[in-house]
């Protein structure tokens, strides 16, 4: 189970990294070349660099977590991750209606997993010592 908490925490470590960057430092390429992004104009500079920060943030405590693999800072890592994904997946839920059915099925199913993995990592991160 430890490898897997900790493979969960690095994977998304590593992807929050990567979107943070990402944002704060080319946010406009973000809106312009992300499919489904482009679903809720117009454009905010200032949020999409926001949202780049708080991205670099979950990303370090994510980090940190599987660096340190214990169960109260990966159960924290994860908890801070899902209040993101949890109330991400729900407004993709309820704003599906402006795209392709392709990209809706491909984005449902994207932001469903990044609740359910990392809830799978944090019902296994209560085993770890």
């Amino acid at each position: 189970m430890k490898t897997y908490v900790r493979t969960v925490l690095v994977i998304f470590a590593v992807f929050e990294l990567v979107l943070g960057l990402w944002l704060t430092f080319a946010p406009r390429t973000f809106y312009d070349h992300v499919p489904t992004v482009d679903w809720d104009p117009p454009y905010n500079d200032h949020l999409f660099h926001d949202l780049g920060g708080t991205s670099l943030g979950l990303g370090i405590v994510l980090a940190a977590a599987a660096i340190r693999l214990d169960r109260y800072l990966a159960g924290i890592a994860l908890l801070a991750y899902l209040a993101f994904t949890v109330s991400h997946l729900v407004f993709h839920l309820g704003h599906l209606e402006g795209g392709e059915p392709g990209w809706s099925i491909v984005l449902t199913v994207t932001v469903s997993l990044m609740v359910l993995v990392p809830a799978s990592a944090l019902i296994g991160a209560r085993k770890l010592t």
